[in-house]
């Protein structure tokens, strides 16, 4: 759907006697809009008095749209969806309703999810500002017919780091594939992997910054060595070149959540079913990528939250939603109690009948949650930012967390 804006009231009360009509609006993004439509039949038989409206808009375009509406007060949804990387601005600016805090008292349900799925949407005082709904554990996906042609085998991308690394030279060598779509794949797994328990990927929990740390030193120089190969194909995620390179078998792995083995079924590269493999991340690592959360604005109608935090629930907490979202968007459930439908342990035919899922339903249980910080997507740009310097112009690792240190230290406490 189009830029469109949401109505002057988002839970306008039709006026109308007994047969009064009330609107819930929800934001939400591409999958989870369609997610969110599943659910309006039931939400239906149980209020056939409140309409469900969805606006949708593209990812990037949604969440400016909600930081607009944050901090003017308008055109604020009764229910937004947040996608968990923007999760972290919007915990700390206090304009997100406490889930922690009556009417809502949600960590009676805490233990119901995934562990690090609710961390993730708790902030450094303690609030809850979102509820998980899928989530993203990470995984190696790798074109086997392309491995075998080069004469590597799985334990050969995953025994390490390093030897990940050595595999990818081989790959480029038989078979002119590379090994990743950007040096900065890596980097992105890597810096995920390692976090201490209260940790942030950038900050800790004192606001602490934390890019000069072995964790940062070693993402770096896993980077540099794949970019310093030739190994990465230099096209950025989400791109024409990113998806063609899916398509005509120039990509050899790609790191990611869970996720992408059903973008690249259902729309990246449907061509390619079969040829796909997923295995767990290299050198024992656990970490997470991508998730979609619900939320409440502060400033949202006081008369439509109670009906609001239903309705999350509802997308949240119920089960068979929850089954009906993985089946359907492959939108990994954030439940707990899906995880013994037999639907894991279907073989998944893109994957060559690999029954992934139960792989990396056992991922959730060791990915240690990663705390949200208001500055995490400045971080974000800055270490990018000093990554590059460092791959395209021979910056000195050292020196550019260095100087990424010193300015995320002039921004931590704002």
């Amino acid at each position: 759907m189009g830029r469109l804006g949401f109505g002057l009231s988002v839970a306008a009360l039709f006026v109308g006697g007994a047969g009064a009509q009330q609107r819930l609006t929800v934001a939400a993004f591409p999958a989870v809009d369609e997610m969110v439509r599943a659910a309006i039949p039931e939400w239906t038989r149980r209020h056939p008095n409140v309409e469900v409206k969805v606006v949708s808009r593209q990812l990037i375009d949604h969440h400016t749209a909600m930081t607009t509406a944050m901090s003017t007060s308008f055109y604020l949804p009764d229910v937004m969806a947040l996608e968990v990387g923007y999760v972290g601005r919007f915990a700390q600016g206090g304009g997100l309703e406490d889930l922690s805090r009556p009417p809502y008292d949600i960590r009676r349900f805490e233990s119901r999810w995934v562990p690090y799925a609710f961390q993730q949407a708790t902030n450094r005082k303690g609030a809850v500002v979102a509820v998980p709904s899928d989530i993203g554990p990470g995984t190696l996906l790798y074109r086997k017919d392309i491995l075998d042609k080069a004469g590597v085998a799985e334990a050969d991308l995953t025994r390490s780091w390093d030897s990940y690394v050595a595999a990818g030279v081989k790959i480029k060598a038989a078979t002119g594939a590379y090994l990743m779509a950007h040096a900065r794949d890596m980097k992105d797994i890597a810096i995920r992997t390692g976090v201490r328990q209260g940790e942030g990927l950038y900050f800790d929990s004192q606001s602490r910054v934390l890019v000069s740390t072995p964790r940062f030193v070693r993402a770096f120089e896993l980077a540099r060595q794949v970019r310093r190969h030739k190994l990465d194909a230099r096209v950025a995620a989400w791109s024409n070149d990113w998806s063609e390179g899916f398509k005509r078998g120039t990509l050899a792995t790609q790191m990611s959540g869970a996720w992408l083995a059903g973008h690249l079924s259902n729309w990246l590269a449907p061509d390619t079913k079969g040829l796909w493999r997923a295995a767990q991340l290299p050198e024992g690592a656990w970490a997470a990528s991508g998730g979609t959360f619900f939320a409440i604005a502060r400033g949202a109608p006081e008369a439509s939250k109670p009906l609001a935090w239903e309705l999350i629930q509802l997308l949240t907490l119920d089960r068979d939603r929850q089954l009906a979202a993985f089946k359907s968007q492959d939108a990994f459930p954030a439940l707990v109690e899906t995880f013994d439908d037999p639907f894991f342990d279907k073989p998944l035919p893109f994957l060559g009948g690999q029954p992934a899922r139960a792989m990396w339903r056992e991922a959730t249980r060791h990915i240690v949650a990663v705390s949200v910080h208001k500055q995490d997507a400045f971080a974000d740009e800055v270490i990018n930012t000093e990554l590059d310097k460092v791959l395209d112009q021979g910056k000195d690792i050292a020196v550019a967390l260095a100087d990424a240190q010193r300015l995320l230290e002039k921004r931590a406490l704002r």
